[in-house]
């Protein structure tokens, strides 16, 4: 499904992105990170819209949660270090709204084979996020009990360490569960899926040990995200358009 002269664009795109950190961090997280939200709300978007002809409800719960994932991913980049967007937070605030996203995002994961077999009902979804959402950005700006990620001048937080090896671990058993239903699939949607889960886990590992946000460990798990992020956008363009489309012709 993805030709050399795709494959060659996607490339140059990433090694742009990277080439950024290089000259100015603040530009290379910006963009990395907003190229992420852009490609989750496109998967919304599309997820949304197709979800009238999909022969389940999976993309759709993915889309969904993808939506306020990103939601959550625009506020980390708008806090994050250097912006001077959200005053008198620090480096702290942008992690914490980082483990917000990564346990919302690697959660859902988990229960997203579910919806391989079963009913979706997209009141309810849309309703539990947007609390789910309000809820962790509730606990940072109106009742600041989200425990503390980072500490300027000793870096990580043992929270923050071990919150990441949870999500690893949680994305570990998302795996073993797409696994199970890997027959509900078709199997290079099944291929992307799961490529998509390994390289996340390989992002949050990088995120265990950096001793400030403009270290190399910080680099290298924002390209994994990138290209994981796209990894579901392309499972969802084949499944919902590609797939389709060659069934109806």
């Amino acid at each position: 499904m993805i030709n050399s002269k795709s494959y060659l664009i996607e490339t140059t795109i990433l090694i742009a992105i990277a080439a950024t950190s290089f000259t100015n961090f603040l530009l290379f997280h910006t963009i990395a990170e907003l190229f992420s939200i852009i490609i989750a709300f496109t998967i919304f978007i599309v997820a949304w819209n197709t979800r009238f002809f999909a022969a389940n409800n999976y993309l759709l719960f993915l889309g969904i949660m993808y939506l306020f994932v990103a939601i959550l991913d625009l506020t980390h980049t708008l806090a994050y270090k250097g912006m001077n967007i959200f005053h008198g937070y620090g480096a702290n605030l942008p992690t914490q709204l980082w483990i917000g996203a990564r346990y919302l995002e690697s959660i859902s994961l988990g229960l997203a084979p579910v919806f391989l077999t079963r009913h979706l009902s997209t009141q309810v979804i849309f309703a539990v996020y947007s609390i789910c959402c309000g809820v962790i950005l509730a606990s940072l700006f109106v009742w600041p009990i989200f425990p503390d990620c980072f500490i300027e001048g000793s870096g990580l937080t043992p929270f923050k360490k071990i919150s990441e090896y949870i999500i690893s671990l949680i994305l570990c058993g998302a795996a073993i569960f797409l696994n199970l239903k890997r027959d509900n699939l078709d199997r290079l949607i099944f291929n992307m899926l799961l490529t998509s889960i390994f390289l996340t886990i390989i992002s949050e590992l990088a995120f265990t040990f950096y001793l400030s946000g403009y270290s190399i460990s910080n680099i290298v798990g924002h390209l994994f995200k990138i290209i994981s992020f796209y990894l579901i956008y392309r499972a969802v363009i084949v499944v919902t358009l590609i797939l389709h489309i060659s069934v109806l012709s």
